[in-house]
Parts: C-alpha cells; sequence; structure tokens
C-alpha cells in the first residue's frame, strides 16, 4: 500500500514531462526502427512493419516491466549486424526461433539473479565490437543509399567487400542515371542531419536530427516526384506477423540455433544492461537501475518479439538518452512512445509509403560513423595499450569475420590479459658484495603460480645475507607466497642472515585479504608494522 499511494503522486506530478519526452522519443524511433530492420537483412517488403512492431513491443511491453525506469528499448543499430547474419545462414522463418531462444535465457538470467554478472564486460571489448558493427552498417548501407544491394550479402568476408567496393558505389551514384536520384537524396539527409546537430535553434532542439532528416528527404523526393526506391508498406501491420509453426520448432535440435540463441542474448544483454548504465549516469532523479529485473523485462521483450517473428529487441543508448534529455521522470514515457508507434502505423500507415528507402539508409550511414567512435582508441592506447589490444582485435575480428568471432576473440583476449596480470611477477635483485646487503624488489601478483620463481630466488641468496624485501609494488600477495617468505625468514636468520619485509606497503592487502601479519623477528620488521597501524 505504501508503494502503490508513494507512486500515483509521482505519475501525477510528472505526466506533463513524461509526455513530453514520449513524443520526442518516438520521433526518435520512427526513422531507426524501420532503417535497422533494413540494415538487418529483412526483406523488404516487411522490413518497416517488422521494425516498427519490434519498436511497440519495446516500449508497451518492456517499458513497464524495465528495471531500468529510463531506458528506452526497441530494435538497435547494435543488433543489426547479428540479426544480419542469422538471416544468412538459417533463414528468416527461423529469426523467430532464435529470438525465442535468445529471450528465454535472459528471462532465465534475470530470475536468477545474474543481471550484474552481464555488466562484468571489459568497456574496450563492447566499445570495439560497436566500432566493428557501426563500419560494417556503414559499409552495407552506403550502397543501399545509392538503391543498390550490398555486394558482400550473403558472403564469405562480406563485410570486407562491401567496404572494398565503396568506392564503385560513389562512382554509379555520380554517373549512373539508375542511382543518382537515390545518392542526392542521401547525402541531403546527411546533410540535413548535421546541420540540425550542429545549427538548431536551442527551442527547436528537442526535435531530433534523423526524423527533420527523413521529413526533408521525403519532401524533396515527392516534390521532384524521383524515380527510386520508396518504403513498402503492407495493406495490415499484422500482415508482417509470422506465428511460429511446428517446422520451425522441430529446427531445436540444431546446436547451430542454440548458439545463435546464446550469442544474441549475451549481445543484447551486455547492451542493455550498459545502456541502463549510463542512463543512471545522465539522471538523479529517477531510481537506480535494478539489473535482473531488466534482464528478466528484456527476456520478456524477446520471448514475444520470437514468437511473433520479429526483430529482437535491447536497450538503446540514442532514444534512452532522449528520453532522460526531454526530461522524462517515470517508465510512463517509455509505455507511451510505443503507444505513439502503434497509433500513426495504425492511422497513418499511407505516409510510411512516402519516405525514401536512401533516405533511412543515410540515417544509418551517420548512425554507422557515430557507432565507430575510432578516436576511443586512441584515448584507450594512451591509458592502456593492454585494453587497445582488446578493443583492436574485436573490431577486426567483427569486421573482417563476423560478429560472434570478433566478439570471443576479444574475449579471449580480455582473459588472457586478466590470466597475465595475476600470474606475472617481476623480482629484481640487487647485491653489494662489499658489505653484503641484497635488496629484492616485487613487482606484479605474488601468487602459488610464481612460487617456483620466488624460492629460486631466494635460495640463491648468500647464506648470512643482509636482505631487505621491498613489497610496495606488489599489486597482490597469496597465503602461499606470504607463508614462504615467512619460513624463508626463519631458516635464513637460524643461518646468521637477516630478511627485513615492509609490512607496511603490505598492510592495505592484509585488510583486503583478511589476513594477520606475522610477528616480525626484528625489531625494525616490528616498528614498520606499528607504524601501518597507526
Amino acid at each position: 500500500m505504501t508503494t502503490q499511494a508513494s507512486f500515483i503522486p509521482t505519475l501525477r506530478q510528472s505526466w506533463k514531462e513524461d509526455i513530453l519526452a514520449s513524443i520526442v522519443v518516438f520521433l526518435v524511433a520512427l526513422p531507426l526502427s524501420m532503417g535497422v530492420a533494413i540494415a538487418s537483412g529483412v526483406p523488404i517488403e516487411k522490413a518497416a512493419s517488422v521494425g516498427l512492431i519490434t519498436a511497440i513491443i519495446g516500449g508497451v511491453v518492456v517499458g513497464p516491466l524495465s528495471g531500468s525506469p529510463l531506458q528506452v528499448s526497441g530494435p538497435a543499430a547494435g543488433l543489426a549486424v547479428m540479426v544480419a547474419l542469422f538471416i544468412q545462414e538459417h533463414g528468416f522463418e527461423t529469426l523467430g526461433l532464435i529470438v525465442m531462444l535468445g529471450g528465454l535465457m535472459q528471462l532465465a538470467s534475470g530470475l536468477l539473479r545474474l543481471g550484474p554478472v552481464f555488466r562484468a564486460v571489459s568497456p574496450a571489448l563492447i566499445q570495439g565490437m560497436l566500432a566493428g558493427i557501426g563500419i560494417l552498417i556503414f559499409a552495407s548501407q552506403f550502397h543501399v543509399m545509392v538503391d543498390d544491394l550490398p555486394p558482400g550479402t550473403g558472403k564469405e568476408f562480406g563485410g570486407l567487400i562491401n567496404l572494398w567496393s565503396l568506392p564503385e558505389a560513389v562512382w554509379k551514384g555520380v554517373t549512373e542515371p539508375v542511382h543518382r536520384p537515390a545518392a542526392l537524396i542521401g547525402l541531403l539527409t546527411i546533410a540535413t542531419v548535421t546541420l540540425w546537430t550542429l545549427f538548431a535553434p536551442k527551442k527547436l532542439k528537442l526535435l531530433p536530427a534523423p526524423l527533420i532528416g527523413v521529413v526533408v528527404a521525403t519532401a524533396a523526393a515527392w516534390h521532384h516526384e524521383l524515380d527510386m526506391k520508396y518504403v513498402p508498406v503492407p495493406d495490415q501491420l499484422l500482415d508482417a506477423v509470422r506465428w511460429p509453426t511446428m517446422a520451425g520448432f522441430s529446427r531445436l535440435n540444431e546446436g547451430a540455433i542454440w548458439l545463435a540463441g546464446l550469442s544474441l542474448a549475451f549481445v543484447a544483454s551486455a547492451e542493455s544492461l550498459l545502456t541502463a548504465t549510463a542512463a543512471d549516469s545522465m539522471q538523479r532523479h529517477a531510481e537506480r537501475t535494478k539489473y535482473s529485473r531488466e534482464l528478466a523485462a528484456q527476456g520478456v521483450g524477446n520471448i514475444l518479439c520470437g514468437l511473433i517473428g520479429v526483430l529482437p529487441i535491447t536497450g538503446v543508448i540514442v532514444r534512452t538518452s532522449a528520453n532522460v534529455m526531454a526530461g522524462a521522470r517515470t517508465r510512463t514515457s517509455a509505455f507511451l512512445h510505443g503507444v505513439w508507434v502503434l497509433l500513426f502505423v495504425a492511422l497513418l500507415p499511407g505516409v510510411l509509403a512516402m519516405i525514401p528507402v536512401a533516405g533511412l539508409a543515410a540515417i544509418l550511414v551517420y548512425t554507422g560513423v557515430k557507432l565507430a567512435k575510432l578516436q576511443f582508441a586512441k584515448s584507450l592506447w594512451d591509458k592502456d595499450r593492454a585494453e587497445a589490444a582488446v578493443y583492436v582485435v574485436t573490431l577486426a575480428g567483427v569486421v573482417g569475420l563476423d560478429l560472434l568471432t570478433g566478439i570471443m576473440l576479444g574475449i579471449g583476449l580480455a582473459f588472457a590479459r586478466l590470466l597475465y596480470t595475476f600470474s606475472h611477477l617481476e623480482i629484481r635483485v640487487d647485491e653489494d658484495k662489499e658489505s653484503g646487503a641484497v635488496e629484492i624488489r616485487l613487482e606484479g601478483a605474488a601468487t602459488f603460480i610464481r612460487l617456483p620463481q620466488l624460492a629460486a630466488v631466494l635460495e640463491r641468496l648468500p647464506a648470512n645475507a643482509h636482505v631487505q624485501a621491498h613489497l610496495d609494488r606488489l599489486t597482490y600477495i597469496d597465503h602461499a607466497c606470504m607463508d614462504l617468505l615467512v619460513n624463508w625468514e626463519a631458516q635464513h636468520k637460524s643461518a646468521g642472515g637477516e630478511l627485513l619485509l615492509d609490512w607496511g606497503a603490505l598492510h592495505g592487502l592484509f585488510q583486503r585479504h583478511a589476513w594477520r601479519a606475522p610477528e616480525a623477528t626484528s625489531a625494525e620488521p616490528k616498528r614498520s608494522e606499528e607504524r601501518a597501524v597507526a
């Protein structure tokens, strides 16, 4: 009762902000949903309807269930390349089964409270994946922007083929009359989006640049009666729905279908939860994200999308950021944006048929460039070159091979780096032969894996040496290595030598790992430890 009583006033106080924000998000979602469907390889005659139905489910179904109150879900450019691959390999008829399996895995993960686990993904991996997807979308949609078929469609190394043939697409757009109108409309769309982003009046900034670009492109195409491809729209929106069949379910015994569902669940979940984290960082007035609830909500939405054979959904950063910047306060905004899409396609389907395909493709060309964020690689290189390597390998794998292979290469390299970090120990020994003093400097992680290396160094020291161990550059030390140092100290002392351990430097490690430092064997270590504790 208390929760309900506190929730209703929130709705009453925020309904104006939520309605305004929902209209802004609806205007953003309308062109992008159709464009993503085209980029995903959906048959052109169904693309507009499939994309819009997916957007409706993302708003009406996932919006109220979402664990992130201001996140907006729908078809995303980040999944377009993966979906296109599934359609090429398994057929458009099987896409629904793959999406449904991915949704079931997401729902199960959410119910098992595994939401936070999906956040444990290297940012370099995610950015490399998105950059690769952006490059692939740019390369394929550039050809569509001149009313041509991407030459790499359905071929091995298709992304590289599309990139290599970009000069040919430019030449067609400039010289061939059949392609020139679409090329001009594409350039007009990109110019409009860029100029609106840079110079739009402050009062009109809420109007999304992609919508303005599509409106200008549509008006120009119809005013000049240009002979080019336009968005085909079925008489009934539900004509695009494909209900499951027994023949479709019979493919559940194929391992490739389950692998496709698993890869979709992983990528869609990571993108959704990272978007939710970004939404939290952009606002301070709504509750923080409940990650497992968000994961379960995405699963419910994808199960429904799979059952009716449309695109998968995920949290979309473009729509979510538009929602936050437009002043949304509750989940009502995400829900209403789905309602507006539904009303638009139900009442004004003829408007969709006026939109040139080249205009939507140009929006995705622009989106692909924005997704790439190649400047991220430079900043990453300056900060952490190992992470930069993860970024580059993931990007190269996505572009040169395929999305799943690129992700697996990035994950493999990230794990290899992690293993190296937790197993690398550098030991430097400086010996003064005149005084008999020896200094040992340890840097890295002292774990049982490097125990033989550390033991060998200690055993080579002179029996009566005065040894000072510098431990201030250790990132981690486990019980095995600590036990070796303490035991060797006792043996070395009995042989007439001395070992001084820098307990002060290790005090933070002792606290983190719940260790109690052993009793010091000399006055100096005791004093060091007492100073550290004090």
